[in-house]
């Protein structure tokens, strides 16, 4: 069955299941990609976060306060959303799995920092390690969410794994990998699609979509998903 999956720009996604579960992923929903604000998003069943940076837990505060819905992150970030109001902040760590209704969620390794800038003022609180998640729903496509990362070997781990059928990958550079090095992700997961994110937020993040597949063989150029901000597209 198909799976929708809507950008909001930069890396937050909403996933959606042909019943109508559907999670949240690093909800900045006031970047100035996204075509919502944090009020006018649709109730998700979780949100998901992958570290601890502003721009990735973003609006999960005030989301997860007005639907009264978990928040699931690496354990020390979920302690740090305990103190901001979360009754539901679910912490978890690398290679763990758990389930919040239909939808499964494992914890998979990122090589990104990610401690949390308290206030913005530059204090910053230890915010664990980076992560990324493999979402599942049963009968639908399988999606990777890498968060913010490099490629990294081990990436053939998840594939070997968990058999990703959409590979949602940052582009952007600079805080991410970028393009050339997003094609050599896609060699190591090979999925069916491969989803760019993390880019064109802001001047510095150059990476596209196109140049992704400029970098991917002939055989795999078909596979790059370019998305609208806003706008849902469904994958078989």
């Amino acid at each position: 069955m198909p799976i929708s999956i809507t950008w909001y720009g930069h890396s937050a996604f909403l996933i959606r299941d042909s019943a109508g579960s559907s999670v949240l992923v690093d909800p900045w929903l006031d970047n100035p990609k996204s075509p919502i604000r944090p009020g006018d998003v649709p109730r998700p069943d979780l949100i998901l976060v992958t570290h601890g940076h502003a721009d990735h837990i973003g609006n999960a505060v005030e989301i997860a306060q007005r639907f009264e819905i978990p928040v699931v992150s690496i354990h020390e970030v979920s302690l740090y959303l305990g103190t901001r109001g979360v009754a539901k902040a679910t912490g978890m760590n690398k290679g763990g799995s758990l389930e919040v209704g239909n939808i499964s969620v494992t914890m998979t390794h990122a090589v990104h920092s990610s401690d949390i800038d308290v206030g913005g003022g530059g204090k910053l609180q230890p915010g664990g390690a980076a992560a990324g998640f493999v979402i599942a729903f049963p009968g639908h496509p399988t999606v990777y969410h890498a968060g913010d990362t490099d490629v990294f070997g081990d990436m053939s781990l998840i594939r070997e794994l968990h058999r990703p059928d959409i590979a949602i990958l940052p582009i952007g550079g600079l805080y991410t990998m970028g393009p050339r090095e997003a094609a050599f992700a896609v060699g190591l997961l090979e999925p069916r699609w491969v989803v760019g994110m993390h880019y064109g937020t802001f001047p510095p993040l150059r990476g596209t979509p196109g140049e992704l597949t400029k970098y991917l063989s002939a055989a795999r150029q078909g596979i790059v998903a370019e998305l609208q901000a806003g706008t849902p597209r469904n994958f078989e």
